[in-house]
């Protein structure tokens, strides 16, 4: 009994520290918003997640609605993820 305990103790520990890795925010900053299209352009810091290095490029956002809370030159900090093959912008909020 002890050693299943022990066990299952271990696995939670091991998941946990599995979705902080992968839930990672990033910082960055808006540099174009075009709503109509549902999309972003943020300068990002390095996506770990995605082994990629610094730089700007576009993102889909996941719901449209996240890009009324930002404009261009607002410092952020993002979630991002691969959406049927796409880079998505999952979570966004602006950097305090």
């Amino acid at each position: 009994m002890r050693k299943s305990m022990i066990m299952l103790s271990a696995l939670v520990g091991l998941a946990c520290v599995s979705t902080i890795a992968f839930a990672q925010m990033v910082d960055g900053e808006v540099t174009k918003v075009d709503a109509s299209a549902g999309k972003i352009t943020i300068k990002h810091g390095p996506l770990e997640k995605f082994d990629m290095d610094s730089m700007t490029m576009v993102f889909r956002a996941n719901d449209p609605g996240m890009l009324e809370q930002v404009k261009p030159g607002d410092k952020i900090k993002f979630e991002a993820d691969k959406v049927n093959g796409q880079f998505t912008v999952m979570k966004i909020e602006k950097a305090k």
